[in-house]
């Protein structure tokens, strides 16, 4: 008999730097395009796009280096912003998705009363120069609002009347379903038979629950949208038969806990996470705050990818006990129970995360100038590009068909 493959449970650490030799693993030589002349050979590729305001013009380059690649999202789910960018991805075709996401961005990006914003290029070079520009930049979002985006809300919601959603929250984002409705077609993401399933977190505000808008359950619409976004106190609860929901981030920043439920069998999923957990200690009250706004942000995503690739290692272990189980024990409910979710998985996880190349202040996530939106553009494509160029992500190794393979792209090599 042929020796059995055990499955492999393997976090993989790469440069982001391209480099002809291998760094910290056995796999081949880096590919010279990214763009990709087959469909790698997995059932599903999700994209996983988490809350970060400001931020998400990342994901929009790792969607549009994906496009580039012929490499297009079987599912896509999102939180906030995430849900955002996720929406105006299932709810356009292909070729026109990174024009929409293009369109959004610019929008969102636009200085207030139609001024130029790019103070960077009025000042002198240098991080102190860039970080006062920015700080100008996010001051300007908090006082005046993001276009097509929020609003500040007038009265302030001290005056509004107790038990209004008035009264709930700073800012009114009323515009945002124009623009949502502008830069999606809901009746293409509902419509019988589309090639994109749409997942959005959000939390029931009375229960605490984390719930899941999902086009496999849900016609879903702008409300679903702005309900993953409504972040507290910035941004009001939205009602959806009856029910108020919050943005998903309160309870978790990332919908990985609800792919991997799904029990897909062969995955190949990009998790694009705004927030680095990894980072130097502070050395100022301002650092404090970004870094503890990093890990708040960003914990969840390892403590469940970790969760994550353990809870599959136990499917997979039970999957071979019980083939050696005689048939006569496999009857009953606690049988049938154990069967259902024991299941051999190969899977591909790749963690993309932003990581700025220089400074941001603390309130980076409302820091919404065109400069910072078409860095972090630039950011995401780039590094996305640089994934995909690894053979080692798209193609599972020679003779395994189980294994939960996670690819963390760490700057520098670290």
């Amino acid at each position: 008999m042929p020796k059995e493959i055990r499955p492999v449970f393997a976090t993989t650490t790469i440069s982001r730097q391209d480099t002809a030799r291998p760094v910290s693993t056995p796999f081949h030589r880096l590919r010279k395009t990214h763009k990709l002349d087959h469909r790698p050979p997995f059932d599903c590729v999700a994209l996983l796009l988490q809350g970060g305001g400001a931020l998400g013009a990342y994901q929009a380059g790792v969607y549009e280096a994906l496009a580039e690649a012929d490499l297009h999202p079987d599912w896509v789910a999102g939180i906030s912003i995430g849900g955002i960018n996720s929406a105006i991805i299932a709810g356009n075709p292909r070729e026109k998705r990174v024009a929409k996401l293009r369109e959004f961005w610019e929008l969102v990006s636009q200085p207030p009363f139609g001024l130029d914003g790019n103070l960077a290029s009025l000042l002198p070079k240098g991080d102190a120069a860039r970080a006062f520009a920015q700080q100008m930049s996010a001051g300007s979002s908090s006082i005046f609002g993001v276009p097509g985006f929020y609003a500040p809300r007038f009265p302030s919601p001290m005056f509004q009347p107790p038990g209004t959603l008035e009264a709930t929250s700073f800012y009114d984002t009323t515009m945002l379903k124009g623009t949502l409705e502008r830069v999606v077609d809901f009746d293409l993401i509902n419509s019988e038979g589309h090639d994109v399933r749409l997942s959005l977190g959000s939390v029931n505000a009375r229960s605490g629950q984390l719930v899941y808008f999902d086009t496999t359950t849900d016609v879903i619409r702008a409300e679903h949208v702005m309900a993953s976004g409504g972040l507290p106190p910035g941004f009001p609860a939205v009602e959806i038969d009856g029910a108020h929901y919050w943005d998903g981030g309160v309870v978790s920043n990332t919908p990985l806990a609800w792919i991997g439920r799904q029990h897909p069998r062969r995955m190949l999923a990009f998790q694009v996470d705004l927030w680095a957990a990894p980072g130097a200690f502070p050395r100022n009250l301002q650092e404090v705050m970004i870094r503890v706004k990093e890990i708040l942000n960003s914990s969840r995503t390892t403590y469940l990818t970790d969760s994550y690739k353990e809870l599959n290692q136990l499917y997979s272990t039970l999957a071979r006990f019980l083939e050696k189980v005689p048939e006569e024990f496999k009857r009953g409910e606690d049988a049938e129970y154990l069967m259902s979710v024991a299941v051999r998985r190969l899977h591909h996880l790749v963690n993309l995360v932003y990581r700025p190349t220089s400074p941001e202040g603390s309130s980076k996530e409302v820091e919404f100038s065109r400069t910072s939106v078409e860095e972090r553009w630039r950011a995401g494509y780039r590094d996305t590009v640089h994934a995909l160029r690894h053979p080692e992500v798209l193609e599972p190794p020679a003779g395994c068909d189980t294994g939960i393979f996670v690819f963390d792209f760490a700057k520098d090599g670290q």
